[in-house]
C-alpha cells in the first residue's frame, strides 16, 4: 500500500470520497443541499470543482492524502487547519464555482448545530475507502500518516465530527484513539437529513 499526497488531478476520486462520506446511508447530504442537486452526478461534479478551486477551502485536494493498492486509489483522509479553511473561505469556494444560491440555507443548518472548533486543531473530515477493499488497513494507515504530519507541524490536539447514529463511523474513530467530547442534537439537522445531530471527537498526541 501507498500512502501520498492527493493531486489536482484525483478531483474525481476525491469527490467520489466526499459525497460517500457525507451521505453514509442518508438520502441527502450537506452538499446536496448546498448545490440543490437533483441527482448524484450534478452533486458530485460541483464537488468535484470544489476540490481545485483557488480558495483553500476544507475540499480542496491539498488537504488530502489517498492511499493506493497496486496503483489504484482506494481510500482517502482530509485533515485541514480551521485557521485556514474557513467558513468564509468555503464560501469563496462557492462562489468561485457559481454554486453559492443555497448559501442561506446550508448557513442556517451549520449554525444551528455546529461546534465551536479550536484554531490550534487539526480537523479530521471525509475518512472513506472504496468497497472492497475492507480490512486491509487503508483507514489506519491513512490516518497513522496524517498523525505523523500534524506531529511535525506541532499539532497536539486532532478533532472530527461525526453524525450521531453513524456507528460504524463512530466505533473506527474510537478504534483508532478518538474520544467523544460532546453531543449537539438539533431540530433542523434532523429535519433536513434524518439525523439527530453531531458527535465532537478528540485525539490528543
Amino acid at each position: 500500500m501507498k500512502i501520498r499526497k492527493a493531486l489536482g488531478t484525483d478531483a474525481h476520486f476525491l469527490a467520489q470520497m466526499i459525497l460517500q462520506s457525507s451521505r453514509a446511508d442518508k438520502q441527502i447530504c450537506m452538499f446536496d443541499l448546498i448545490f440543490g442537486s437533483k441527482n448524484s452526478e450534478d452533486t458530485l461534479r460541483n464537488i468535484e470543482k470544489l476540490t481545485t478551486t483557488t480558495a483553500k477551502n476544507h475540499c480542496h485536494y491539498s488537504n488530502f492524502l489517498i492511499a493506493e493498492i497496486d496503483g489504484e486509489s482506494v481510500g482517502s483522509l482530509c485533515s485541514y487547519e480551521p485557521r485556514i479553511a474557513t467558513r468564509e473561505a468555503f464560501l469563496d469556494a462557492l462562489k468561485e464555482i457559481d454554486c453559492d444560491d443555497n448559501v442561506e440555507e446550508f448557513l442556517e443548518v451549520l449554525n444551528s448545530c455546529d461546534f465551536e472548533l479550536n484554531n490550534r486543531t487539526l480537523v479530521f473530515d471525509f475518512m472513506e475507502e472504496i468497497e472492497g477493499h475492507m480490512d486491509v488497513g487503508i483507514l489506519k494507515s491513512l490516518m497513522q500518516k496524517s498523525l505523523l504530519t500534524a506531529r511535525l507541524k506541532g499539532y497536539r490536539i486532532a478533532q472530527t465530527m461525526v453524525e450521531i447514529g453513524s456507528l460504524e463511523t463512530l466505533l473506527y474513530y474510537k478504534k483508532l484513539g478518538f474520544k467523544e467530547v460532546k453531543q449537539k442534537e438539533c431540530e433542523l439537522y434532523k429535519e433536513k437529513f434524518g439525523r439527530a445531530g453531531l458527535v465532537l471527537l478528540e485525539y490528543e498526541f
